[in-house]
């Protein structure tokens, strides 16, 4: 049976119907918050019930709770804000009743502002990112907000927001019935920002040794300067998928979110979206969302210490190399020979030869998987900020 959703209840904050255009009407004449995309996407995941038990941006006292002890006030684990900040002049006006929220000048959602509370940037850094450094690049998009309080209370979503990888995207109402459909009554998600490599390829079939199912699930939205484009990653699982897993053993979803780069916190918070997808395991690997040498390489592992309530299994899975002497990928726990033999998953050198054009070695990629890279040219990367 798959995992129940965090905190018992799947949040469902979608208008349909009559219901839908009753709400439409009235947002037309509330005040608007126009929101960038990253926020907007929280909305939809908020009402889709991704962020379940939220249904709307967190009110303060949630907000402190999590800062804090990395708890709602109902004492669920959550470890990252979900927040909604504006200027102080605009929350004012809107304390107390209901606003519509709108991306790109259309209007989707309705809010009920039921909190405005004043939002310390350098604490929010410090709690959730373990640091200030603005070259930390959650601390520089934190710094890039524009909104200096915050606002919080429930939404609810009257209109779908655009996704260009509509095909691939499934809500946990809809994962959770496939998966029963499927008879899975395990299933391991796996998280990733990146396009998939032999280290990848490696734990995600690990995990299917054991449980009946797998849920691919890599993260389209705001990434750092450097790293894969959505459009490679989703291409680049596709071929991946196509030419080296069973059909039956998998189901592939994009996540609609942005990166924040939180390494150890962040691990907990996406194991906690995909139990609300359905999941009862979460494959967490080597540094699992962090980035320079913010956090240590295990961190992710010792933080799930601290919830044993999480209600979804960690995956650990250590960190995959090709050994000459074995002839494949395995890892320092099967594999008896020297560093000699053991010819490291780069994922700098990866990048490094397919902007060049060039295939990494097989060690590291598959072929097909770097041709269809290749072939992306400049669309393989982020270039610029999103």
């Amino acid at each position: 049976m798959v995992s129940a959703p965090h905190g018992g209840r799947l949040i469902d904050r979608v208008a349909r119907g009559p219901r839908a255009e009753k709400l439409s009407c009235e947002a037309a004449e509330l005040p608007m918050i126009e929101l960038h995309a990253s926020l907007a996407y929280d909305v939809a995941n908020i009402a889709h019930g991704v962020y379940s038990p939220l249904e709307g941006f967190m009110t303060e006292e949630d907000y402190e709770g999590v800062l804090r002890s990395s708890r709602l006030t109902n004492d669920l684990p959550w470890t990252i804000p979900i927040v909604l900040d504006v200027e102080p002049r605009l929350a004012k006006e809107v304390l107390g009743s209901d606003v519509a929220l709108s991306y790109k000048g259309t209007r989707f959602a309705v809010m009920t502002v039921e909190d405005v509370y004043q939002w310390d940037k350098k604490a929010f850094a410090e709690r959730v990112f373990g640091t200030s450094d603005p070259a930390h690049p959650g601390v520089a998009l934190l710094a890039k907000s524009e909104g200096q309080v915050l606002v919080g209370g429930k939404v609810e979503q009257f209109a779908e927001l655009p996704e260009p990888f509509e095909k691939y995207r499934l809500w946990p109402k809809e994962t959770r019935v496939l998966f029963e459909q499927l008879g899975w009554r395990s299933v391991a998600a796996f998280q990733t920002r990146n396009a998939p490599h032999m280290g990848h390829e490696y734990v995600m079939k690990a995990a299917l040794s054991f449980v009946d199912g797998l849920f691919v699930n890599p993260l389209v939205g705001w990434k750092k300067f450097g790293d894969f484009t959505d459009e490679a990653i989703v291409s680049s699982y596709e071929v991946l998928l196509r030419d080296y897993f069973p059909r039956s053993s998998y189901v592939f979803s994009v996540l609609r979110m942005k990166m924040v780069y939180a390494g150890p916190k962040e691990a907990i918070h996406h194991a906690i979206i995909r139990k609300n997808f359905g999941a009862t395991h979460m494959i967490v690997g080597r540094d699992h969302a962090g980035v320079g040498s913010f956090y240590g390489p295990y961190d992710a592992w010792k933080i799930f210490e601290d919830f044993p309530d999480l209600g979804v299994t960690p995956l650990f899975l250590r960190e995959a190399f090709y050994c000459t002497k074995c002839g494949t990928i395995v890892n320092d726990k099967i594999c008896p020979h020297g560093e000699e033999y053991r010819r490291r998953i780069s994922g700098t050198e990866i990048r490094r030869l397919l902007s060049q054009g060039q295939r990494p070695p097989d060690y590291m990629m598959r072929p097909e998987v770097a041709d269809a890279l290749i072939s992306m040219k400049d669309r393989i990367f982020i270039t610029s900020s999103q």
